[in-house]
């Protein structure tokens, strides 16, 4: 199999509803962009949640790390690449390529993915997946921005509080991954936004919360724009961190 039939390639536009005040793509919905891509590409290669659940298993994601030079303009055409770099037992490498309207790569962005089962929500083993043909994707396509860091946070006085209400849960009955980025760049006050943006975006899930759960997002300024986030549920569990970058405009 080529290098190019390993990677899927999809268009988007930057539709009016999808940007913020100032125009750009919003995080949360490239983060969307993104899983969605991860999925258009699993299934058209027998891997897919669709196929999954028949066995109940399904994907979910562990983390993401995204890194940009720019976002896509309100009505501008966009397309996102995405290949498979590495598949090991219990968990899978994706990554991927946001390419502007000229053709021209303006961010990447890196996932690592685990299979679990639906019934036992631990996870499955990757290479029995239809007898190993997963690897048969890999792809050794560049990515040139760092792996997820590790996460550390300090504070112990939340930034925010809040209850996980409807539009937070998705069909899993759990909180969606991407509320949990919208929530995350709530805590910066709009000013933020209007000096900087972000450089990079980083999440590590660890946990899943649900309808009703109360979540506390804890805060460390490490200076030079560099922020990083802790979220519990019920004043106890984590289930994710995070690590956010901003730069000047």
């Amino acid at each position: 199999m080529s290098e190019n039939n390993k990677i899927g390639t999809y268009k988007f536009v930057a539709e009016p509803f999808h940007v913020d005040f100032t125009g750009r793509l919003t995080m949360g919905v490239l983060g969307n962009h993104l899983l969605n891509c991860a999925g258009f590409h699993a299934s058209d290669r027998g891997f897919g949640i669709a196929t999954l659940n028949e066995d109940n298993y399904t994907w979910v994601l562990s983390r993401l790390a995204i890194e940009l030079d720019e976002m896509p303009y309100q009505y501008e055409d966009f397309s996102v690449q995405t290949w498979v770099e590495n598949v090991y037992r219990l968990f899978t490498d994706r990554n991927f390529a946001v390419i502007n309207k000229e053709g021209k790569k303006i961010g990447y962005a890196r996932s690592v993915w685990a299979m679990i089962s639906m019934n036992t929500r631990k996870p499955a083993d990757l290479l029995a997946l239809h007898g190993g043909s997963i690897v048969d994707y890999v792809c050794d396509e560049p990515c040139p921005i760092e792996k997820p860091s590790r996460i550390k946070v300090s504070s112990r006085e939340p930034a925010a509080i809040l209850e996980a209400k409807y539009s937070d849960i998705d069909i899993n009955g759990h909180v969606n991954s991407i509320r949990y980025i919208e929530h995350i760049l709530d805590l910066f006050p709009i000013e933020m936004y209007k000096e900087r943006r972000i450089r990079r975006f980083e999440m590590a899930y660890v946990a899943e919360s649900y309808y009703g759960d109360e979540l506390a997002f804890y805060m460390d300024d490490i200076g030079d724009g560099v922020y990083d986030v802790e979220v519990k549920k019920n004043a106890a569990e984590v289930v994710c961190r995070s690590k956010v970058i901003f730069t000047e405009k």
